[in-house]
């Protein structure tokens, strides 16, 4: 523990022989969190869009730590495809998967569509993290006591999960479908882990979310507008108000690998609103604690993407 008494990426415990997959894992939060694991020994996998961000992190990563091992692998989450071509080159090595961070995401994006037709942000944040884990459940499920951990927000609190129209072809709204996304990441650990349980399978599905971290997430969404004031603006409050990304993936560090982590749990920073501070356990909104809303939108999650959890069937 700090000075203070509070945890920090120091207390991580070592990782040797574990693998490690981060998604988004070239920038922000998810390459904080990959430094970190990658420190402490681990095999990471910085699965990314652009593999030549991936590469350039991989690097930084080895020039930081020389003896990391660190790897970039394309992932495109906006394509399921793409999800179904990383999952099957991961299979082929016959590796087993201790950790699956799915922390990727966009935020408060002007409308548009992944290669499926998914509106983006509900297609990236949730659609292509549910479908990843699917196919990636088997090399979960051999590691013997693995860990997901989907990357949430406090948005989650302003999104409902629109059954009637859950791609916002009428009406969008920017930040409640980052919210609806949102509120899908909590509803998936949710489902995840009732029937992890139910099953008594070794894993567990668990959920954090950064708080105010300054990354790359709040300039995309103006930056594709040309709303120039507003990415200013972001970029000053980023600079003042934000806690760096390091601080922000201390959930995430804390919820992958502490001992004292229980499945279905919510972890984020123990400051003012959970805006900043050190990792601790939080509470979420009533609709992310709705087992028949998980149970539902689990079953529309496998019709949208088509893949199943065939060894956690309901």
């Amino acid at each position: 523990m700090s000075a203070n008494g509070k945890w920090t990426a120091d207390d991580l415990p070592d990782l040797s022989g574990k693998n490690i997959i981060v998604t988004g894992g070239n920038s922000g939060i998810g390459y904080a969190a990959a430094l970190q694991f990658a420190r402490k020994g681990a095999s990471v996998i910085l699965a990314c869009r652009n593999l030549e961000k991936a590469g350039a992190a991989a690097t930084q990563i080895k020039a930081a730590y020389p003896a990391a091992d660190a790897a970039p692998m394309a992932l495109d989450l906006a394509s399921l495809q793409s999800i179904r071509e990383f999952a099957a080159s991961f299979r082929a090595g016959n590796r087993t998967l201790d950790i699956l961070c799915n922390n990727a995401g966009v935020m408060a994006l002007p409308y548009s569509r992944t290669a499926d037709g998914f509106e983006m942000q509900l297609g990236v944040n949730h659609l292509g993290h549910f479908a990843l884990t699917g196919l990636l459940l088997e090399p979960l499920l051999a590691a013997g006591a693995a860990r997901v951990v989907n990357v949430s927000s406090g948005a989650h609190r302003m999104g409902s999960i629109r059954f009637d129209d859950l791609n916002w072809e009428h009406g969008y709204s920017k930040w409640r479908a980052y919210g609806q996304s949102k509120l899908a990441n909590l509803l998936f650990t949710l489902e995840l882990e009732r029937r992890i349980k139910a099953h008594g399978a070794k894993l567990m599905a668990v959920a954090c979310h950064p708080g105010y971290a300054a990354t790359n997430l709040q300039a995309a969404g103006p930056k594709l507008e040309g709303a120039a004031l507003i990415e200013s603006i972001f970029s000053v409050t980023n600079r003042y108000l934000a806690q760096s990304a390091a601080m922000g993936a201390l959930p995430t560090l804390y919820a992958a690998t502490t001992a004292d982590v229980r499945g279905g749990e919510y972890f984020g920073p123990d400051g003012i609103a959970e805006m900043w501070g050190y990792p601790t356990r939080v509470k979420r909104s009533a609709a992310a604690q709705d087992l028949s809303l998980a149970a539902r939108l689990w079953t529309v999650s496998e019709a949208m993407t088509k893949v199943r959890f065939n060894a956690l069937p309901a």
